[in-house]
């Protein structure tokens, strides 16, 4: 293989033993594990199926594999420290305490729903493009002052992919794919029914193609974890007052009904409820003074994950202390 310096590989056909030494440089994997195997460790079983039966390096370009792995994505999972929060405007939140909170959590990768900017603002503020230096990912709302997402990242993903295809969803930026590694993270801000029910046929739709395209993610052989702002509380647990509330946008019949098929048909982990049971934790509250002091709250922020990847999950907490949003953050860390 032709190299011309010693960190990068040509898009040349490799000899196999110069690849295997590239590897066993970069990577912290067990010497003894064969090269095929440290491949099938760190992609996707898709990607695998379409090389393992490959016995010659003389038969395969391997730029491809060799920029996935050396970017370090497949081991940067493992340990991975998310976060998820409606900040419910980017500028606001940032002349709270943001920055501060930011720098201070050391997260690998941060979601945040309802930024509420426009990329032209974005980019005259490196603070609000790349906070502590981070990689950053948006999808903004054709509306001014409405809706949108951003995903800051310690590393560069993989590939980022913006909506779901269908413009009517997509011009309110409410969905963020970004790949790390095996990984697919989808950031989401999912629409409110509003008052008088207006908008649920517009957000049940939205549901069923957030479905669709979730349940394409995982049949690639990808394991998917959805966060952001669902507005929706599965269950009476999940809000203080169920029975005041159970014909108010955000705990529908028809919005709860999704979210169960979704968990219980799909066999998607809601990953708070895997570590914790118990009632009295919310994730957002009213701005009415002493809601949020009484813990008057809805749980409408998760982190969902397939049932395939639900094994990476080490701990999921509210961070109720964080002000600055009418939400509070959701913190997912992944085992190592």
């Amino acid at each position: 293989m032709e190299m011309r310096n010693k960190n990068r590989i040509q898009p040349q056909v490799a000899d196999l033993s110069l690849i295997k030494a590239h590897f066993r440089k970069g990577m912290t994997v067990p010497a003894e594990r064969s090269f095929k195997d440290r491949i099938k460790r760190n992609l996707s079983s898709l990607t695998f199926q379409k090389i393992a039966g490959m016995k010659d390096s003389r038969n395969f370009h391997w730029l491809t594999i060799a920029r996935l792995l050396r970017r370090g994505n497949y081991a940067y999972c493992k340990g991975m420290k998310l976060i998820s929060w409606n900040v419910n405007g980017l500028r606001s939140v940032h002349r709270k305490n943001f920055r501060e909170w930011f720098e201070k959590e050391k997260a690998d990768i941060v979601c945040l729903q309802e930024i509420k900017i426009s990329s032209d603002v974005i980019e005259k503020d490196e603070s609000l493009y790349h906070p502590a230096r981070y990689h950053s990912s948006w999808a903004f709302a054709e509306k001014a002052g409405y809706s949108g997402l951003a995903l800051y990242s310690r590393k560069e993903p993989d590939d980022v992919r913006v909506g779901l295809g269908i413009p009517k969803f997509d011009s309110e930026g409410r969905w963020l794919e970004a790949d790390f590694g095996p990984i697919t993270l989808v950031n989401s801000y999912f629409p409110n029914s509003q008052r008088e029910h207006t908008r649920l046929p517009f957000k049940l739709e939205f549901c069923a193609a957030a479905e669709k395209r979730l349940q394409a993610l995982r049949k690639k052989g990808r394991e998917v974890i959805i966060c952001g702002d669902f507005n929706i509380a599965h269950k009476e647990i999940d809000l203080r007052n169920p029975k005041t509330n159970m014909k108010n946008a955000g705990f529908l019949p028809e919005e709860r009904a999704w979210m169960t098929r979704f968990l219980d048909k799909l066999e998607w982990v809601d990953s708070f409820r895997k570590f914790e049971q118990g009632p009295d934790h919310y994730t957002w509250w009213s701005y009415r003074p002493g809601v949020r002091e009484k813990n008057i709250g809805w749980r409408l922020d998760y982190f969902l994950v397939n049932k395939e990847a639900s094994d990476r999950l080490k701990a999921v907490a509210h961070c109720p202390d964080v002000l600055g949003s009418d939400h509070c953050p959701v913190r997912l860390t992944l085992k190592k």
